[in-house]
């Protein structure tokens, strides 16, 4: 009889193995393609309009014809342009004005609304909805008959003061807008306030510390943080305001209420200096920038971030 070869059956052939994929890379590939709106939006409508607006600041350019390089010199004009110097004086004096203001009231209503009640939750909403609105351009609108001649302030103050046309007070027209502006800041310093424990407040009052002392001692030390967060949005905010001036005063009277973005967007669109206008909007970049770095630097002498 011959030699059988062994029947192969399903059970004795060998297993093929299955290839499964490595899932640290399943979970990239996943997130590339989530972010991937995100990422082309950016690219698209960030960076690349700043790109181009940069090769602009050194171009002389209308919109209507094709830009011209010629270096420097938008940025040696700022330099003699009395009005471009006028408005980095007024855009700073509201920053750091209408700022720290702000906060304070924001700190000051946080610190009423601590207390839970029935209607904690209306009261904030309420505090908060000036910060949805109140850049819109009916409250502007709303804002500038307010402060008219025959306004609202003035029948109630029963007088007849040009707020708007005088160069002493329309810049404070803004600032109060401003400061009204102010629920994002007063949210977020609820929500810090409630993280500090109450334990703390409970052995100072122990060792006889009064209201003032236990807030200076303990409310705001650990708040500085928070105070330093709101700090810097609030500034980059007040650098970037522009639709209460350009509604409410349009830089007037006597430029006193020109603002840098409200310059940047006339000489852009309204005297097609477009070129210009990018440079002004670079040189806002680096402004922003070196007060940023500034509170950075300076944020280890004040901000305490030792933890509760």
């Amino acid at each position: 009889m011959g030699n059988k070869q062994p029947v192969k059956t399903a059970a004795s052939a060998p297993a093929k193995k299955r290839k499964i994929g490595n899932p640290i890379n399943n979970e990239k590939t996943a997130g590339y393609i989530f972010t991937l709106p995100f990422t082309f939006g950016f690219l698209m409508f960030m960076v690349v309009p700043m790109a181009i607006s940069l090769y602009y600041a050194f171009c002389q350019y209308n919109i209507l014809q094709p830009p011209v390089f010629i270096g420097w010199d938008n940025f040696a004009k700022m330099a003699s342009d009395a009005i471009y110097q006028k408005s980095i004086g007024v855009t700073f004096y509201f920053a750091l004005v209408s700022t720290p203001l702000r906060l304070i009231f924001a700190l000051f209503v946080a610190m009423l609304l601590l207390e839970n009640n029935k209607l904690s939750g209306f009261y904030r909403a309420t505090y908060y909805l000036p910060s949805i609105i109140g850049g819109s351009v009916a409250v502007s609108v709303l804002w500038k008959r307010m402060w008219a001649t025959d306004g609202t302030i003035n029948r109630i103050l029963g007088i007849n003061f040009p707020w708007l046309g005088d160069t002493r007070t329309a810049i404070w027209v803004l600032i109060i807008l401003a400061v009204w502006q102010f629920g994002s800041s007063m949210l977020i310093f609820l929500s810090a306030l409630k993280q500090i424990p109450q334990s703390l407040y409970e052995a100072a009052m122990v060792d006889g510390a009064n209201g003032w002392k236990r807030f200076w001692k303990i409310t705001f030390p650990l708040l500085t943080p928070t105070i330093f967060f709101n700090l810097v949005m609030q500034l980059i905010n007040g650098f970037l305001a522009f639709t209460q001036c350009y509604i409410i005063t349009q830089g007037k009277p006597m430029y006193s209420t020109e603002f840098y973005t409200v310059y940047m967007y006339d000489q852009s669109f309204t005297y097609y200096n477009t070129g210009y206008g990018a440079a002004m909007a670079w040189v806002m970049v680096l402004i922003i920038s070196a007060v940023t770095a500034v509170l950075f630097a300076t944020k280890k002498f004040w901000v305490y971030d030792g933890g509760l």
